[in-house]
Protein backbone atom coordinates (compact mmCIF):
# COMPACT_ATOMS: atom_id res chain seq x y z
CA UNK A 1 0.00 0.00 0.00
CA UNK A 2 1.16 3.00 -0.75
CA UNK A 3 1.35 6.74 1.06
CA UNK A 4 1.51 9.70 0.14
CA UNK A 5 2.51 12.27 2.84
CA UNK A 6 1.98 15.96 1.81
CA UNK A 7 5.07 18.47 3.60
CA UNK A 8 4.71 19.70 6.94
CA UNK A 9 4.17 23.38 5.42
CA UNK A 10 4.01 24.66 2.47
CA UNK A 11 35.67 30.20 -5.81
CA UNK A 12 37.87 27.44 -6.21
CA UNK A 13 39.76 27.80 -9.53
CA UNK A 14 38.82 24.25 -10.68
CA UNK A 15 35.06 24.83 -10.26
CA UNK A 16 35.03 27.91 -12.41
CA UNK A 17 36.99 25.67 -14.86
CA UNK A 18 34.77 23.19 -15.15
CA UNK A 19 31.69 25.09 -15.38
CA UNK A 20 33.49 27.13 -18.32
CA UNK A 21 32.92 24.12 -20.31
CA UNK A 22 29.10 24.07 -19.65
CA UNK A 23 27.07 25.86 -21.84
CA UNK A 24 24.48 28.78 -20.67
CA UNK A 25 21.92 31.12 -21.94
CA UNK A 26 22.10 34.67 -21.25
CA UNK A 27 22.51 35.83 -17.92
CA UNK A 28 19.76 37.20 -15.45
CA UNK A 29 19.22 38.30 -11.79
CA UNK A 30 19.51 34.88 -10.85
CA UNK A 31 22.77 34.25 -12.74
CA UNK A 32 22.83 32.31 -15.68
CA UNK A 33 20.39 29.66 -16.92
CA UNK A 34 21.39 26.10 -17.26
CA UNK A 35 20.56 24.08 -20.18
CA UNK A 36 18.96 20.88 -19.51
CA UNK A 37 21.29 17.82 -18.90
CA UNK A 38 21.72 14.26 -20.39
CA UNK A 39 20.07 11.64 -18.01
CA UNK A 40 17.70 9.16 -16.83
CA UNK A 41 14.81 11.01 -14.45
CA UNK A 42 11.79 9.45 -13.07
CA UNK A 43 8.29 10.50 -14.84
CA UNK A 44 5.68 8.69 -13.36
CA UNK A 45 5.57 5.52 -9.77
CA UNK A 46 4.76 2.62 -11.57
CA UNK A 47 2.16 2.02 -9.65
CA UNK A 48 0.36 5.49 -11.24
CA UNK A 49 0.77 3.25 -14.65
CA UNK A 50 -1.38 0.59 -14.56
CA UNK A 51 -2.22 -1.71 -17.79
CA UNK A 52 -4.38 0.08 -20.09
CA UNK A 53 -3.50 3.79 -18.26
CA UNK A 54 -2.29 6.72 -20.05
CA UNK A 55 -0.56 9.33 -18.53
CA UNK A 56 1.15 12.96 -19.93
CA UNK A 57 4.11 14.44 -18.29
CA UNK A 58 5.85 17.33 -18.75
CA UNK A 59 9.18 16.88 -19.55
CA UNK A 60 12.03 19.23 -20.52
CA UNK A 61 9.96 21.61 -21.76
CA UNK A 62 7.69 18.87 -23.76
CA UNK A 63 5.07 16.86 -23.50
CA UNK A 64 5.71 12.81 -22.59
CA UNK A 65 3.13 10.47 -23.44
CA UNK A 66 3.37 7.09 -21.02
CA UNK A 67 1.28 4.14 -21.29
CA UNK A 68 1.28 0.59 -20.65
CA UNK A 69 0.43 -2.31 -22.55
CA UNK A 70 -1.82 -5.17 -21.33
CA UNK A 71 0.91 -7.70 -20.93
CA UNK A 72 2.48 -5.07 -18.14
CA UNK A 73 5.03 -3.18 -20.65
CA UNK A 74 5.37 0.32 -20.21
CA UNK A 75 5.87 2.65 -23.34
CA UNK A 76 6.68 6.52 -23.51
CA UNK A 77 5.95 7.97 -27.07
CA UNK A 78 6.18 11.70 -28.05
CA UNK A 79 2.75 13.27 -27.45
CA UNK A 80 1.63 14.12 -31.47
CA UNK A 81 0.00 11.40 -33.53
CA UNK A 82 1.48 11.91 -37.20
CA UNK A 83 -1.46 11.97 -38.85
CA UNK A 84 -2.97 15.08 -38.02
CA UNK A 85 -1.76 15.62 -34.83
CA UNK A 86 -3.88 15.39 -32.28
CA UNK A 87 -2.59 14.59 -28.25
CA UNK A 88 -2.31 11.40 -27.98
CA UNK A 89 -2.43 11.62 -23.99
CA UNK A 90 -6.31 11.85 -24.50
CA UNK A 91 -6.03 8.58 -26.81
CA UNK A 92 -6.60 4.59 -25.30
CA UNK A 93 -5.32 1.81 -25.10
CA UNK A 94 -6.20 -1.82 -27.09
CA UNK A 95 -4.66 -4.45 -26.30
CA UNK A 96 -1.16 -3.77 -27.09
CA UNK A 97 -1.82 -0.43 -29.13
CA UNK A 98 -1.91 2.76 -28.33
CA UNK A 99 -5.32 4.92 -30.29
CA UNK A 100 -5.67 8.14 -31.24
CA UNK A 101 -8.71 10.08 -29.76
CA UNK A 102 -8.94 11.97 -33.22
CA UNK A 103 -9.21 9.23 -35.91
CA UNK A 104 -8.34 6.23 -34.17
CA UNK A 105 -5.62 5.32 -35.67
CA UNK A 106 -3.73 2.44 -33.75
CA UNK A 107 0.35 2.10 -33.15
CA UNK A 108 1.45 -0.96 -32.19
CA UNK A 109 4.25 -1.00 -29.46
CA UNK A 110 7.29 -0.41 -31.87
CA UNK A 111 5.32 2.54 -32.60
CA UNK A 112 4.31 1.63 -36.40
CA UNK A 113 0.83 2.45 -37.19
CA UNK A 114 -0.82 -0.87 -37.74
CA UNK A 115 -4.27 0.03 -38.31
CA UNK A 116 -6.11 3.04 -40.02
CA UNK A 117 -9.97 3.68 -40.41
CA UNK A 118 -11.05 3.25 -43.94
CA UNK A 119 -8.12 1.65 -45.45
CA UNK A 120 -4.56 0.64 -44.91
CA UNK A 121 -2.19 1.71 -42.17
CA UNK A 122 0.08 4.63 -43.61
CA UNK A 123 3.56 4.18 -43.32
CA UNK A 124 4.00 6.43 -40.26
CA UNK A 125 5.85 5.75 -36.67
CA UNK A 126 5.87 7.23 -33.27
CA UNK A 127 8.61 8.06 -32.33
CA UNK A 128 9.77 6.59 -28.56
CA UNK A 129 11.60 7.53 -25.83
CA UNK A 130 14.11 4.88 -23.87
CA UNK A 131 12.19 3.50 -20.61
CA UNK A 132 13.23 1.86 -17.65
CA UNK A 133 11.49 0.58 -14.71
CA UNK A 134 13.36 0.85 -11.48
CA UNK A 135 12.37 0.33 -7.37
CA UNK A 136 8.64 1.24 -8.78
CA UNK A 137 10.19 4.04 -11.01
CA UNK A 138 9.27 4.95 -14.37
CA UNK A 139 12.65 6.75 -16.00
CA UNK A 140 12.93 8.29 -19.10
CA UNK A 141 16.15 8.72 -21.29
CA UNK A 142 16.91 12.80 -22.73
CA UNK A 143 19.93 12.84 -24.66
CA UNK A 144 21.63 15.61 -26.74
CA UNK A 145 20.57 15.44 -30.12
CA UNK A 146 18.06 12.38 -30.28
CA UNK A 147 21.35 10.28 -29.35
CA UNK A 148 20.41 6.81 -27.47
CA UNK A 149 21.48 6.16 -23.68
CA UNK A 150 25.44 6.47 -22.97
CA UNK A 151 24.77 4.98 -19.88
CA UNK A 152 22.27 2.33 -17.52
CA UNK A 153 20.99 3.29 -14.22
CA UNK A 154 22.96 0.71 -11.70
CA UNK A 155 21.18 -1.67 -9.92
CA UNK A 156 20.51 -0.89 -6.11
CA UNK A 157 21.08 -3.11 -3.43
CA UNK A 158 17.87 -4.35 -2.94
CA UNK A 159 16.33 -4.24 -6.47
CA UNK A 160 13.18 -5.49 -5.20
CA UNK A 161 12.33 -2.39 -2.73
CA UNK A 162 9.66 -0.29 -3.62
CA UNK A 163 8.50 3.07 -1.49
CA UNK A 164 5.80 2.54 0.63
CA UNK A 165 5.44 6.57 1.21
CA UNK A 166 6.44 9.53 -0.85
CA UNK A 167 6.25 13.44 -1.58
CA UNK A 168 6.37 15.48 -4.29
CA UNK A 169 7.31 19.73 -4.36
CA UNK A 170 7.66 21.67 -7.58
CA UNK A 171 10.66 23.53 -7.33
CA UNK A 172 11.93 26.88 -9.03
CA UNK A 173 15.30 25.97 -9.61
CA UNK A 174 17.39 23.73 -11.72
CA UNK A 175 17.80 20.05 -11.00
CA UNK A 176 21.63 20.89 -10.24
CA UNK A 177 21.17 22.82 -7.75
CA UNK A 178 18.65 19.83 -6.26
CA UNK A 179 21.37 17.29 -6.57
CA UNK A 180 24.50 19.51 -5.40
CA UNK A 181 22.10 19.60 -2.02
CA UNK A 182 23.16 16.22 -0.62
CA UNK A 183 26.58 17.41 -1.40
CA UNK A 184 26.72 20.53 0.54
CA UNK A 185 27.67 19.40 3.71
CA UNK A 186 27.74 23.16 5.27
CA UNK A 187 23.98 23.79 5.41
CA UNK A 188 23.33 20.67 7.53
CA UNK A 189 24.18 21.86 10.44
CA UNK A 190 23.68 25.76 9.85
CA UNK A 191 19.80 25.28 8.03
CA UNK A 192 18.77 21.36 9.86
CA UNK A 193 20.49 21.82 12.43
CA UNK A 194 22.33 18.26 11.94
CA UNK A 195 25.48 17.31 12.46
CA UNK A 196 27.82 15.52 9.69
CA UNK A 197 30.72 13.27 9.37
CA UNK A 198 32.38 12.46 5.92
CA UNK A 199 32.98 8.86 6.28
CA UNK A 200 33.93 8.52 3.12
CA UNK A 201 34.38 11.71 0.47
CA UNK A 202 32.26 11.20 -2.60
CA UNK A 203 33.79 9.29 -6.02
CA UNK A 204 33.08 8.73 -9.22
CA UNK A 205 32.89 6.36 -11.36
CA UNK A 206 31.31 7.44 -14.81
CA UNK A 207 27.97 8.94 -14.69
CA UNK A 208 27.53 8.18 -10.96
CA UNK A 209 28.61 9.44 -7.97
CA UNK A 210 28.90 8.03 -4.47
CA UNK A 211 29.89 8.57 -0.49
CA UNK A 212 29.39 7.50 3.38
CA UNK A 213 28.20 10.56 5.95
CA UNK A 214 27.42 9.85 9.68
CA UNK A 215 24.78 12.25 10.74
CA UNK A 216 22.73 12.69 13.98
CA UNK A 217 20.61 16.01 15.45
CA UNK A 218 22.13 18.50 17.12
CA UNK A 219 19.96 19.32 19.55
CA UNK A 220 18.89 15.51 20.53
CA UNK A 221 22.34 14.01 22.13
CA UNK A 222 20.84 10.93 22.92
CA UNK A 223 19.56 10.32 19.27
CA UNK A 224 22.90 9.85 18.45
CA UNK A 225 23.18 6.21 19.44
CA UNK A 226 20.71 5.64 16.90
CA UNK A 227 22.17 6.77 14.22
CA UNK A 228 24.27 5.11 11.63
CA UNK A 229 25.75 5.05 8.49
CA UNK A 230 23.86 7.52 5.39
CA UNK A 231 25.42 6.21 1.82
CA UNK A 232 24.31 7.69 -1.16
CA UNK A 233 24.59 7.12 -4.47
CA UNK A 234 23.87 9.42 -7.82
CA UNK A 235 23.69 8.15 -11.22
CA UNK A 236 23.04 11.54 -13.31
CA UNK A 237 21.28 14.60 -12.08
CA UNK A 238 18.01 12.79 -11.54
CA UNK A 239 18.66 9.84 -9.86
CA UNK A 240 19.41 10.04 -6.00
CA UNK A 241 18.97 6.96 -3.88
CA UNK A 242 20.14 6.48 0.20
CA UNK A 243 20.47 3.95 2.27
CA UNK A 244 20.40 4.48 6.17
CA UNK A 245 21.14 1.90 8.46
CA UNK A 246 19.55 1.67 12.44
CA UNK A 247 21.70 -1.28 13.91
CA UNK A 248 19.79 -0.27 17.63
CA UNK A 249 16.25 -0.83 15.68
CA UNK A 250 17.31 -3.54 13.41
CA UNK A 251 16.26 -1.21 10.21
CA UNK A 252 17.09 0.00 7.05
CA UNK A 253 15.77 3.50 5.47
CA UNK A 254 15.90 3.35 1.50
CA UNK A 255 15.45 6.68 0.33
CA UNK A 256 14.95 7.97 -3.19
CA UNK A 257 15.16 11.54 -4.54
CA UNK A 258 14.16 11.48 -8.24
CA UNK A 259 14.53 15.07 -9.53
CA UNK A 260 12.58 16.11 -12.98
CA UNK A 261 13.67 19.22 -15.23
CA UNK A 262 9.84 20.48 -16.66
CA UNK A 263 11.02 23.62 -17.90
CA UNK A 264 13.82 26.11 -17.76
CA UNK A 265 14.83 26.75 -13.46
CA UNK A 266 11.71 24.39 -13.28
CA UNK A 267 12.02 20.94 -11.31
CA UNK A 268 9.82 18.62 -9.89
CA UNK A 269 10.89 16.60 -6.84
CA UNK A 270 9.80 13.12 -5.82
CA UNK A 271 11.05 12.06 -2.43
CA UNK A 272 10.20 8.15 -2.08
CA UNK A 273 11.21 6.53 1.20
CA UNK A 274 10.92 2.12 1.66
CA UNK A 275 11.59 0.65 5.47
CA UNK A 276 12.95 -2.86 5.14
CA UNK A 277 14.71 -5.13 8.10
CA UNK A 278 18.42 -4.18 8.26
CA UNK A 279 19.08 -8.06 7.60
CA UNK A 280 16.83 -11.07 6.36
CA UNK A 281 14.28 -11.44 9.23
CA UNK A 282 14.29 -15.12 10.70
CA UNK A 283 11.35 -17.42 9.06
CA UNK A 284 9.60 -17.36 12.09
CA UNK A 285 8.79 -13.58 12.36
CA UNK A 286 5.13 -12.83 11.57
CA UNK A 287 5.25 -10.66 8.02
CA UNK A 288 1.83 -9.24 9.06
CA UNK A 289 3.32 -7.57 11.82
CA UNK A 290 6.28 -6.75 10.31
CA UNK A 291 4.64 -5.12 7.47
CA UNK A 292 2.81 -1.94 9.34
CA UNK A 293 5.99 -1.11 11.16
CA UNK A 294 7.87 -0.96 8.11
CA UNK A 295 5.23 0.95 6.24
CA UNK A 296 5.05 3.34 9.63
CA UNK A 297 8.68 3.68 10.05
CA UNK A 298 9.02 4.99 6.20
CA UNK A 299 5.66 7.34 6.49
CA UNK A 300 7.88 9.05 9.90
CA UNK A 301 10.82 9.43 7.95
CA UNK A 302 9.38 10.50 4.97
CA UNK A 303 7.58 13.26 7.11
CA UNK A 304 11.13 14.60 8.75
CA UNK A 305 12.34 14.59 5.25
CA UNK A 306 10.09 16.69 4.25
CA UNK A 307 9.83 19.17 6.89
CA UNK A 308 13.84 19.52 6.48
CA UNK A 309 13.30 20.15 2.64
CA UNK A 310 10.18 22.71 3.25
CA UNK A 311 13.66 25.04 4.24
CA UNK A 312 15.23 24.18 0.89
CA UNK A 313 12.89 24.76 -1.40
CA UNK A 314 12.38 28.57 0.28
CA UNK A 315 16.09 29.08 -0.65
CA UNK A 316 15.88 27.27 -3.92
CA UNK A 317 12.69 29.17 -5.07
CA UNK A 318 14.65 32.70 -4.82
CA UNK A 319 18.26 31.98 -5.09
CA UNK A 320 20.79 32.90 -7.94
CA UNK A 321 23.25 29.95 -9.72
CA UNK A 322 26.78 31.31 -8.99
CA UNK A 323 29.19 29.50 -12.09
CA UNK A 324 31.72 30.37 -10.18
CA UNK A 325 31.39 30.10 -6.74
CA UNK A 326 33.68 31.50 -3.78
CA UNK A 327 34.66 27.86 -1.87
CA UNK A 328 35.34 27.82 1.32
CA UNK A 329 37.68 25.26 3.44
CA UNK A 330 34.88 22.32 4.06
CA UNK A 331 33.93 23.13 0.29
CA UNK A 332 35.74 19.93 -1.45
CA UNK A 333 32.84 18.28 -1.90
CA UNK A 334 30.89 20.36 -4.23
CA UNK A 335 33.78 21.69 -6.30
CA UNK A 336 34.36 18.08 -7.20
CA UNK A 337 30.71 17.56 -8.10
CA UNK A 338 30.67 20.22 -10.31
CA UNK A 339 33.30 18.80 -11.93
CA UNK A 340 31.74 15.93 -12.27
CA UNK A 341 28.00 17.55 -13.47
CA UNK A 342 29.61 18.78 -16.65
CA UNK A 343 29.60 15.71 -18.08
CA UNK A 344 26.12 15.59 -18.61
CA UNK A 345 25.90 18.66 -20.68
CA UNK A 346 26.48 19.28 -24.08
CA UNK A 347 30.28 20.79 -25.28
CA UNK A 348 30.39 24.03 -25.41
Amino acid sequence: METRVDPPGSGGRDTADAQRRVPAAPEDARGPELPYPSGWFCLALSRELAPGRVLTRRFAGEDVVLYRTGDGRPHAVRPYCPHLGAHLGSGTVEGGNLVCPFHRFAFAPDGTCVHAPGGPAPRARLEHHPLRERNGFVLVWRGHDATPPAWEIPEAPAADITPTAYWTADVFTHVQDLAENAIDYRHLPALHGVAVEEIAPPRAEGPCLAGRLRMAPQRLPAMKKLMGDYSYALAGLGYFRTETSLPPLGLAIHMWAMNTPIAPRHTRMLVAVACTAAEQPQPSALPLLRRPLYRGVARAMLWAAAGALRDDVKIWNIKRYEPRPRLAAGDEAIGYYRRWACQFYPPP
